[in-house]
């Protein structure tokens, strides 16, 4: 028998308040007036003096619990930042202002604060809230520090996962139930004793899985008890720490981040290296969140370490000083430091010499500089910065400070500690090369490691993804290094072959429109990434023999939007010609984008590149703002994050391990549901290659290649074939499916669930084409069939209640699995343009089409539009009627944008709409015209101009019973927002 719930809860408190645990078990307060009352009294128990020894009047504590119904989450943890460590509340009392120290982060463990933990809390009905949904519910086990919750456990047995606790702790959140005083509440536990996961605070629509962590030890050996874990992390100083040390606010985001495991064991052990007078380096796989890491500790370093003066965060290259300072100011904005980016080498040297004790941000040209050229020995301010007490800790540690640099840097800064973060560190198998008695590997350089996570500890965690590695390319030729095999146009055309048309799955096109993936191309030298930036237009414009199949067009009629970028001094001698195919290059993305950018902009331009590759801000989730191939042939294959990277292309011979590992590592970021793996493709050398990704990533493993390569297709495809036969053996024919009984039904959810998984995995393959699936024994027609009777018992067979005990005689069934290879891809408003275009004869042209070949092309037309119509029956319309014309009269619209006339007859129909209504209501057009294409989410920009502009004299004339003016205005609101969502909005989607 599974242990219960009730059980499991009661050995929880018992480990967290018994023995010599500092916190306490409050088995009385149960509600949230006990919850204001109890940290009432805490509040005034810490701040006796600043109250004069009284109490707070009901009125006074109605301001401080004013000050606590926090927003969001994320307002609650700027609040929790404090002033210089102190959390405060502030009071009027009569003409004073009383400011009260809700909690001291200098106080961990000591001093003022107070640890309690709290069980079957009663989370009250939201009357504001729909009450035939929404019921009281009763919380597992909260821990609160100084009277706040903080922590929040929701706890299952093991005959449950621990992902019931997470979907219920997200529907809790939609219900309303962590308002008022649990609004503070930062970071959540779910466990079902066997299993234990904990995750930073996010609204309903924002908590995402994928970012739950587990726990692990220093040495990455995963802590999975519930009991385990409490002893680990939620112990004091423990749990406090998580709260005042580990949590991050991401500015950009307006999010909480709580760090993982390895990024706090990496943090402590710099820490305890730094006090101890001791360097070292920080191995943590690319991918795994360094930058945030690194910040943390350059942070902490700062904070912990009294007699340092500076800490610097060193970077290599100017074009990634940008992407890093954003993120550590994002980050640091809310914190209780400031974090400088140092504009060039001047501000370094002003920032140096300065008494305040700063974290700075520079990159390592800029420091060279400064003590080399900007500096006169001797003098005062040679002296000051020469005697600096520093910290560095430097990004890519692998490359951004050369052995001879570093030997340098330290020689001139006396007083520094050095700490290094990278995910591919040297060794003596890829050391450094031999340059006098300077050192080779990185232990030699920055001294013993700290502490190490590699890939393989990585994605055993989930916190990156695995490779799916593909090696393309000629098979059979003696010498894979032969050149002439590769460069040439053939070569060329085939890579882009598999680029363009095969790579569906890998780019995420069955996410659709403004929800694909971007990938590199990388290649071995500026000269031939320019002849495929020349060929992909080439192939873009219809001048060669590749064509970019329908199936593509279809989602993005678009495809490809391509660029390239490379740095113009990587060539000296080609420069000149460089310069001038990078300005014909900016001038195409300007072209797109609407920017500017001339040579003597690149930086700007990298910059900008970067930001739309990184897909930060809402601007770039439009597909008008998007890129879907990056050429490069060095630059971005280092230090650049854009999680939804899913590719990269190889177009070159194998590079070195540390090399090949960083490259790969662009594409494994965690980014959404359908992005299981970061794929790669090479298309040179597929035995030396595959020899060469072995080692790399043995090396980076520290030992085995299976955690982290996925398996190839000779693997997959038989695992599909018997997957395959499974489903039909389940179900011979969807027909099948309505007739069989209750346990038959989940047997077949199951096996089509486990079918998908290899599915997907077979169609993510370039050897994988369209209709393939006929020649496995079923049709597409079958398939579409199946996944529609899946969709249909996965809510039938859902349990009603979510703590249903689960049958273990029953196969175990995911209700929550979303399909991956099933695919229902909206067909793209543009394309069906193209497609009436197509049909309309242009003038001048001497192509003509037969009678017969025009009627099919107008037919597979009206398909589309009827698919189109289940998503929106208002362009429907207007299409439909646009192809009956042309039908009827086949010199209608000849020579004519059909894009125009459909655009225009829009509007038509809009300015129709408009009119209807300010006739009836005798509102100002100009302003519901305003209002309709400005009405986002509800919202009506001009709503006070609305009003303030009707003719409600006019409208009371015209009317026999004419409404009272108030409830006209909320009556014409209404209407107008109804009228915007069914007779606007269509018309304004595309």
């Amino acid at each position: 028998m599974p242990e219960l719930e009730a059980l499991i809860e009661q050995k929880l408190i018992d480990q967290l308040a018994y023995g010599d645990s500092q916190w306490t078990y409050r088995q009385d307060l149960k509600t949230e007036e006990d919850l204001w009352k109890n940290f009432r009294y805490i509040l005034e128990q810490n701040n006796k003096e600043r109250l004069n020894g009284t109490s707070l009047s009901d009125a006074e504590f109605e301001q401080v619990k004013n000050q606590l119904q926090f927003s969001s989450f994320y307002k609650a943890g700027e609040w929790l930042v404090g002033e210089n460590g102190k959390v405060m509340v502030h009071v009027q009392r009569d003409t004073e202002k009383l400011h009260l120290v809700v909690m001291n982060h200098e106080h961990i463990a000591g001093g003022s604060s107070v640890y309690e933990v709290i069980n079957q809390y009663q989370a009250l009905d939201n009357k504001d809230t729909d009450e035939s949904t929404v019921r009281d519910r009763r919380f597992d086990v909260t821990l609160m520090i100084n009277g706040l919750p903080m922590i929040h456990i929701e706890l299952k047995n093991k005959q449950h996962s621990y992902q019931e606790g997470f979907r219920q702790i997200k529907k809790y959140i939609g219900e309303g139930k962590f308002n008022g005083i649990f609004s503070a509440v930062q970071m959540f536990v779910v466990s079902n004793g066997v299993d234990t996961r904990y995750f930073a605070s996010a609204s309903d629509g924002e908590l995402n899985e994928n970012f739950m962590s587990g726990w692990v030890d220093k040495e990455n050996n995963p802590v999975t008890d519930y009991i385990d874990f409490a002893k680990s992390v939620l112990r004091i100083p423990e749990a406090h720490e998580m709260i005042a040390r580990y949590m991050v606010l991401d500015e950009d985001a307006k999010r909480l981040i709580i760090l993982r495991p390895y990024q706090i064991h990496a943090i402590e052990a710099i820490r305890e290296a730094s006090r101890n007078g001791k360097s070292g380096f920080v191995w943590h796989t690319t991918g795994s969140g360094k930058t945030l890491t690194s910040y943390k500790a350059t942070r902490n370093l700062l904070m912990d370490i009294p007699s340092l003066d500076k800490t610097i965060f060193l970077i290599d290259r100017k074009d990634l000083d940008t992407q890093t300072t954003q993120a550590f100011q994002a980050y640091a904005n809310n914190d209780l430091i400031d974090v400088d980016e140092t504009e060039n080498v001047n501000d370094l040297k002003n920032k140096l010499k300065s008494d305040e004790r700063q974290v700075l941000v520079t990159t390592i040209q800029k420091l060279q500089r400064l003590i080399t050229k900007r500096l006169t020995e001797g003098t005062p301010e040679y002296n000051k910065i020469k005697n600096l007490r520093m910290a560095f800790v430097v990004d890519e540690c692998h490359r951004a400070v050369t052995p001879t640099t570093k030997r340098e840097l330290e020689r001139f800064f006396g007083n520094s500690l050095w700490y290094g973060f990278t995910g591919t560190p040297r060794f003596a198998e890829n050391p450094y090369p031999q340059l006098g008695d300077l050192p080779r590997t990185t232990e030699e350089l920055y001294g013993k490691i700290l502490h190490r996570y590699t890939i393989q500890n990585a994605i055993h965690d989930n916190a990156v993804l695995g490779f799916q590695v593909e090696h393309n390319g000629p098979k059979n030729i003696i010498d894979e290094t032969d050149a002439s095999a590769y460069d040439n146009e053939l070569h060329m055309l085939k890579v882009l072959d598999v680029i363009l048309n095969k790579s569906y799955h890998k780019l995420g096109f069955q996410n659709g429109k403004g929800k694909t993936y971007e990938a590199l191309l990388t290649t071995s030298s500026i000269q031939i990434a320019q002849k495929y930036y020349d060929l992909l237009k080439r192939v873009k414009n219809g001048e060669t023999s590749l064509i970019i199949d329908d199936r593509i067009k279809q989602v993005l009629p678009d495809f490809p939007k391509f660029v390239i970028t490379y740095s113009i001094s990587e060539n000296e001698e080609g420069s000149q010609v460089n310069q001038q195919k990078m300005q014909e290059s900016l001038d195409d993305y300007n072209n797109m984008f609407g920017t500017k950018y001339d040579l003597s902009q690149i930086q700007g331009y990298n910059a900008n590149l970067n930001k739309r590759l990184a897909r930060k801000g809402a601007k770039f989730k439009s597909r008008n703002e998007q890129v879907d191939l990056v050429i490069v042939v060095d630059r971005l294959l280092t230090g650049f994050d854009a999680p939804c990277m899913s590719t990269i292309f190889i177009d070159r011979q194998p590079m070195r391990p540390h090399d090949l590992i960083q490259a790969f590592s662009r594409t494994n970021r965690i980014f959404d549901k359908p992005k299981t793996y970061g794929q790669i493709v090479t298309f040179q050398a597929p035995k030396l290659f595959k020899e060469s990704v072995d080692n790399a990533v043995k090396l980076y493993s520290a030992g085995g290649t299976k955690e982290a390569l996925m398996a190839d297709w000779d693997e997959i495809e038989p695992a599909f074939r018997k997957a395959l036969s499974a489903v039909k053996v389940a179900a011979q024919t969807p027909a099948d499916i309505p007739a069989m009984s209750r346990k038959e039904k989940e047997i077949f959810v199951k096996m089509f669930q486990d079918f998908d998984k290899l599915f997907a995995q077979l169609k993510s393959f370039t050897k994988y084409e369209y209709g393939m699936l006929e020649a496995y024994g079923m049709t597409e027609k079958e398939y579409e069939d199946y996944a529609g009777y899946y969709a249909n018992l996965i809510e039938e067979l859902r349990p009603d209640k979510p703590d249903t005990e689960d049958d273990p005689n029953n196969p175990a069934v995911d209700y929550d699995y979303e399909l991956m290879a099933y695919s229902n891809t909206k067909i793209d408003y543009e394309y069906i343009i193209n497609l009436i275009q197509n049909i309309v004869t242009p003038e001048n042209s001497d192509e003509d089409i037969t009678p017969e070949e025009r009627q099919r092309k107008i037919e597979e037309i009206k398909q589309y539009i009827e698919e189109l119509r289940k998503e929106n029956t208002k362009i429907a319309d207007i299409m439909a009627n646009v192809v009956y014309e042309i039908e009827l009269d086949d010199s209608k619209y000849k020579g004519q944008s059909i894009l125009n006339i459909i655009e225009n007859t829009k509007q038509e129909c809009i300015e129709k709409v408009i009119d209807d209504f300010c006739l009836i209501w005798f509102a100002s057009k100009e302003e519901v015209m305003y209002a309709a294409t400005h009405y986002r989410n509800g919202e009506i920009p001009n709503e006070s101009a609305i009003k303030a502009t009707v003719d409600f004299t006019s409208y009371k004339a015209a009317q026999d019973r004419a409404l009272p003016k108030f409830k006209y205005y909320i009556q014409m609101m209404e209407e107008l927002r109804k009228t915007l969502d069914e007779e606007i909005k269509p018309l304004l989607t595309q």
